[in-house]
């Protein structure tokens, strides 16, 4: 604030963000944006409606907003990281616990909120640990651990830096992907000590996970990735499959395991420890991005809700053809998808008269573990002792090529839709 004409000194307010996200109080300031900016509505009258949708309680309740926690954490650990139907519900349920214990206990007090995320993956990971040290394989330590922490992930502080960016605001954009960065690099090494303090008090887990024979004699059945247009031995990329792993016991006995995202599979056991079918993901990315949506306090009986649904599901889908062609480029992935999501709201704001922000929220928000999955997940079954502590930073470069992804989508998508029709002088990709 200026001082006044006197030569008082000029004072400096800095006003903390906090808070989730609300898709539905969001999209009805926006409306009062709208309304008081065409003179439709009077500034103090505009004051007033925006008090009384910051006072107003959220439209779902705490045991409603914790079930829906449990359905995405379900969902996407079959989705993204290979969980079976035992995984998924161990997964939900950590979600669950996550969620109550950040609507709840971290906005009740601040001094947990400060430790809320590294306590909540610590406990996430030494549960995930300890249920993926017991015999047979039954849960996989990767698809409990990354699913049960997905919706802490900074999907949103992602998109809000990418547009923050695209409109040079080099100061807020910058900030806040640093924030997103160091963010998920404490998850990770959150996850890591979680998961060797379990180690340290379950000596049989530990001698099995440092001398575990089927951890030293994984025999990966190697193949080649041939180009149509190759002519020589140069123009081939080879690489591993992960289709059939052999493993030898004590007994002479030789067993054949897949590798399915991290996680150890046998045809021979029951459905129920197996991944699901790839045509599973026509029922689950729909209700994903609805279930999604309600979580981040989206009204289900606006229109804005089966537009954020088909939205999502058409970023999914270029996600997942662009990961088919290109596996394991995080940043042209989520470019891909991003690409999309931008192209799609924009229309959506320019030609519908909607709302484009709003409805592209929880596509991008799809994207973040989507993206992540391309790596491999937020930790792996099997690491040596140094190499735990290494995936913290390997995890924070993917989150860098995931922003760096979003944030080259979303500008051509806006390039792209802009070279159309009369133009926008108003905040880009903000409504």
């Amino acid at each position: 604030m200026q001082g006044n004409e006197l030569g008082g000194a000029a004072r400096t307010y800095f006003v903390r963000s906090k808070g989730r996200i609300a898709l539905t109080s969001l999209h009805r300031v926006h409306m009062v944006y709208r309304d008081v900016l065409h003179d439709k509505m009077g500034a103090q009258e505009g004051i007033d409606t925006l008090r009384k949708i910051l006072r107003a309680p959220p439209i779902y309740p705490l045991k409603f907003r914790c079930f829906l926690a449990f359905i995405c954490s379900s969902i996407i650990c079959v989705l993204s990281f290979g969980g079976s139907a035992v995984d998924m519900f161990i997964s939900g349920i950590c979600a669950s616990i996550l969620q109550y214990l950040g609507l709840s206990a971290a906005n009740k007090s601040s001094m947990y909120a400060n430790v809320y995320e590294i306590s909540v993956s610590i406990f996430v990971a030494f549960v995930a640990r300890g249920l993926g040290s017991l015999p047979g394989h039954v849960f996989c330590y990767s698809a409990i651990s990354s699913a049960g922490v997905v919706l802490i992930l900074p999907g949103f502080t992602v998109l809000i830096s990418s547009l923050e960016l695209m409109s040079k605001s080099i100061f807020c954009g910058s900030v806040r992907i640093v924030y997103a960065i160091i963010y998920t690099l404490f998850l990770g090494f959150g996850l890591t000590i979680g998961s060797d303090f379990y180690l340290v008090l379950d000596r049989r887990a530990r001698r099995q996970y440092y001398h575990n024979p089927l951890a030293t004699n994984l025999t990966y059945t190697h193949g080649q990735f041939v180009f149509a247009n190759s002519t020589s031995p140069q123009n081939m990329v080879s690489g591993v499959i992960g289709t059939v792993i052999h493993s030898t016991h004590s007994d002479n006995a030789t067993i054949a395991l897949k590798v399915v995202k991290g996680c150890l599979r046998d045809d021979s056991w029951s459905w129920w420890r197996q991944p699901f079918p790839w045509y599973a993901i026509f029922v689950l990315v729909p209700l994903y991005s609805t279930c999604s949506s309600l979580s981040n306090l989206q009204s289900w009986r606006s229109i804005q809700l089966p537009v954020m649904v088909i939205f999502s599901c058409a970023a999914y889908a270029a996600n997942k053809a662009t990961s088919i062609w290109l596996p394991g480029r995080t940043d042209i992935v989520s470019a891909a998808g991003a690409f999309v999501i931008g192209l799609l709201g924009n229309i959506y704001s320019r030609v519908v008269g909607g709302t484009a922000f709003t409805s592209m929220v929880t596509g991008v928000l799809f994207l973040v573990p989507s993206g992540i999955a391309q790596g491999g997940g937020l930790n792996q079954s099997y690491h040596s002792s140094s190499e735990q502590y290494s995936v913290g930073f390997s995890l924070a470069l993917r989150m860098i090529s995931l922003a760096s992804g979003v944030t080259v989508g979303l500008f051509v998508s806006q390039v792209l839709v802009y070279l159309f029709g009369s133009k926008k002088n108003a905040a880009h990709f903000a409504f």
